[in-house]
């Protein structure tokens, strides 16, 4: 169960959202896709291109500059002789391919979406089509969401407590914005709600259906709206990884010189722990992503070596601030690779 924690304008979380669903069709997964506020058949039209394993992971501008990159440095050699030295590699991992990576610029194409199984739950259209329904005082769109969800894992055969059921496949649930208004849940517009318990009691519910179930859950929350910090804590606690995005649009640090090449931060609250009951809680707080043309990548956030001498002294003391929010790892070579790209 992951909880990416939407952006500001959820430009960046629906992107992830996207990757989530391109993943499971690429991987021949069944999808379930869950939304109040646009239709599922929309999210699909939608989802990024995947691309081909040779061109994988590369970007015109991102290939031009690592060739300027290699020549400078050849070119910034303290001696001569060091140019016959044999290069070595920064550490002893191999590079090995994970998962696949997707083209933000193209659409995927509907013979691909098409091979794959879809299961869609727009709001809009169950709450016309069947009669209001509130069962164990919990929001009523979360209770037909649940039953819709408990039907398509029993009928689909993803069921892992039925032996038999021969079909063994993965069903990826995708949740658009749960918790907002327009699920009928008024956690975002009050410090008091009167259905505060509501979300949480179907988290709960949810996490009985993943566990027998052959089946993952992505789940977007606008966390930056809803006014009791105690829910978020709830649903914090439910989820195995929690993921906050903070977009720099409208916001002073889009003009800040330390963060002129990024477009976020990517703040890790929670990440799974095997043989163990709680979740591993990170420190880690040097992450940034940034959208180029291609690709989505998320990468470790390196401080500018000085600032030239046309920065104020006001500006340097003010990237010196934000400098402070930063672990002490910041700056450091990443392991192996140094940077995630989607």
């Amino acid at each position: 169960l992951v909880f990416p924690e939407e952006d500001k304008y959820s430009l960046y979380s629906n992107l992830l959202f996207k990757y989530f669903l391109a993943e499971g069709i690429v991987c021949g997964h069944d999808l379930f896709v869950a939304s109040a506020k646009e239709h599922p058949d929309n999210i699909l039209k939608e989802l990024p291109a995947p691309l081909l394993d040779d061109t994988y992971g590369k970007d015109p501008g991102d290939e031009a500059a690592a060739v300027k990159s290699e020549d400078f440095q050849d070119s910034m050699k303290i001696a001569w002789r060091y140019q016959n030295l044999p290069k070595m590699e920064a550490s002893p991992t191999s590079y090995t391919k994970f998962g696949h990576y997707y083209d933000v610029s193209k659409k995927m194409s509907p013979e691909l979406i098409q091979s794959v199984k879809f299961h869609s739950f727009y709001l809009h259209e169950e709450l016309s089509s069947q009669a209001k329904m509130k069962t164990c005082n919990m929001n009523g769109a979360y209770a037909r969401l649940l039953q819709s969800l408990q039907r398509i894992i029993s009928q689909g055969g993803f069921d892992g407590s039925d032996p038999q059921k021969k079909q063994k496949n993965v069903l990826r649930i995708g949740i658009q914005s749960l918790g907002s208004l327009l699920w009928g849940d008024d956690i975002c517009c009050s410090d008091t709600p009167e259905d505060v318990h509501s979300l949480t009691k179907f988290l709960y519910v949810l996490r009985g259906l993943l566990r027998k179930s052959l089946s993952a859950c992505i789940i977007t929350v606008p966390a930056h709206l809803i006014q009791n910090k105690a829910i978020m804590e709830r649903v914090t606690n439910l989820s195995d990884m929690v993921v906050g995005l903070e977009s720099f649009i409208g916001s002073e640090r889009e003009t800040n010189p330390l963060y002129k090449d990024y477009h976020g931060l990517v703040h890790v609250h929670q990440i799974p722990r095997l043989n163990s009951l709680i979740c591993d809680v990170s420190d880690t707080k040097d992450l940034a992503f940034r959208l180029k043309r291609k690709l989505f990548t998320i990468e470790r956030l390196h401080l500018p070596p000085d600032l030239s001498d046309t920065v104020s002294r006001t500006s340097k003391q003010d990237l010196a601030g934000s400098a402070k929010l930063l672990s002490s790892g910041c700056g450091a070579m990443a392991i192996g690779k140094k940077h995630l790209d989607f």
